[in-house]
């Protein structure tokens, strides 16, 4: 204790010499914050809409960023000049027929292409780019898909950004809705569509990218989310003429599938009166799913009257279609979660699992007990707390199409509990004949 005591104390002569330092540290430092400029300004509030002169200005500065943006893209020739390079500039050894390019040519063609092509002849842009070429050399090919694929996400950020009204990478419903309404005519696969439907159109399309982009339901997404999503692919993908029925049929976008999804809504409208009761909603896929989960989503979700309107039923068919998805999943909690609690507990499950008994019934169907099927959930799940399953651990768990399946359908349960003697039967199908 003696010798702690003496490491800490100071001689006169250090004493003093430290509190002349820090007399004149506490001036310096009162003398600064006396001096100091202010803040930057890093937040400017958007104007108001009365405020016509302002709005109208950030309107035209936003337009010309864009326009300066746009002109420094490559264009059509550009890329065709650059492919031109690439080809002229491939590196030895010549063997195959894909044409490969080291680190020195590469850097080469960049600056004969010129500055404006800079960005894309970058150390990080080859090293990315590289595999497993014995001579350190990548592909032609694959440089200039990337630089294609580039492009291409700039121009569409900037034909995107166009529709963001406050300029803040932001798309709302109603951008999102006027962006694919205009999409529409150059889309030679939505040529056949009725302009009647182009409304119900632009509401199925829009809905995938709120429902998947926009999980806190802000009405809002982001620009830089849309383009990472891939949804935009998927759409334009629509301007190939040739389009193979399979990729349309699975494309979400397409006429077909689109054209499909509002006949199932209208098919169940039993009444014509344009919504959907919750009687109506039960006959939706093979007509088995829960009396108590049709319940739940009435309650939960938005609905005008006690009815669904096609936008929420455009959200209930995303996550029914899209149970691995973890914007599904967290549609499907919202629902299982009976007491807003975050989290599943015994009580949820079996509040639940009474609907597929009640169905087992009705069937005359062997019931299945409880217990067996709760123990068998949180095996599947094995929740962090083992008494309580949470959105994390459904998501994580891998399983969690099986537990929303096994607790709303009565055809997903039989499903799951028959799950080996279709696995033997599919093994002996694939099996060949003596």
């Amino acid at each position: 204790m003696e010798k702690t005591q003496q490491l800490l104390v100071l001689s006169s002569e250090d004493e003093e010499i430290f509190q002349k330092l820090y007399s004149e540290g506490l001036k310096t430092s009162r003398k600064n914050v006396d001096e100091t400029m202010p803040v930057p300004k890093f937040y400017t509030k958007l104007p108001s809409h009365e405020n016509m002169i302002s709005l109208k200005l950030r309107e035209e500065a936003r337009t010309a960023f864009l326009q300066k943006k746009s002109k420094e893209l490559l264009d059509n020739n550009e890329l065709q000049n650059l492919w031109t390079l690439l080809d002229k500039n491939h590196s030895p050894p010549f063997a195959g027929s894909e044409q490969m390019i080291n680190y020195i040519d590469f850097l080469k063609v960049g600056n004969i292409a010129g500055p404006k092509y800079k960005a894309f002849f970058t150390p990080v842009v080859f090293a990315r780019l590289l595999q497993s070429d014995i001579h350190g050399r990548i592909s032609t090919m694959a440089v200039f898909n990337y630089i294609m694929r580039k492009v291409w996400l700039q121009q569409t950020r900037i034909g995107l950004s166009l529709y963001d009204a406050t300029g803040q990478g932001l798309l709302t419903e109603m951008d999102l809705e006027n962006y694919i309404t205009e999409l529409i005519p150059t889309l030679p696969q939505l040529e056949g569509l009725e302009k009647s439907f182009h409304s119900f159109y632009v509401c199925t399309a829009v809905r995938k990218f709120l429902f998947f982009l926009d999980p806190l339901k802000l009405g809002k997404v982001r620009i830089q989310d849309i383009l990472a999503s891939g949804f935009l692919d998927e759409l334009l993908e629509l301007r190939d003429e040739e389009l193979p029925k399979d990729a349309q049929d699975s494309n979400w976008f397409s006429a077909p599938s689109a054209l499909r999804v509002y006949g199932q809504y209208l098919n169940l409208d039993t009444n014509r009166n344009g919504m959907l009761c919750q009687e109506e909603l039960r006959r939706f896929g093979t007509g088995t799913l829960t009396r108590v989960f049709i319940q739940r989503v009435f309650e939960e979700c938005m609905t005008y009257e006690k009815e669904m309107d096609y936008k929420t039923y455009l959200d209930f068919v995303l996550a029914m279609d899209n149970k691995r998805e973890p914007q599904a999943l967290q549609y499907f909690f919202r629902l299982l979660d009976v007491g807003h609690r975050n989290h599943l507990n015994t009580f949820d499950l079996h509040f639940y699992f009474k609907g597929v008994q009640e169905l087992m019934q009705q069937h005359k169907q062997e019931v299945v007990a409880f217990d067996d099927v709760n123990d068998e959930i949180f095996d599947m799940v094995r929740p962090a707390d083992p008494s309580k399953i949470t959105l994390q651990d459904l998501i994580n768990c891998g399983y969690g199409e099986t537990v929303i399946n096994i607790l709303i359908d009565l055809d997903g349960f039989w499903t799951y509990e028959n799950r080996e003697a279709v696995v033997t039967d599919k093994n002996n199908q694939d099996k060949p004949e003596a």
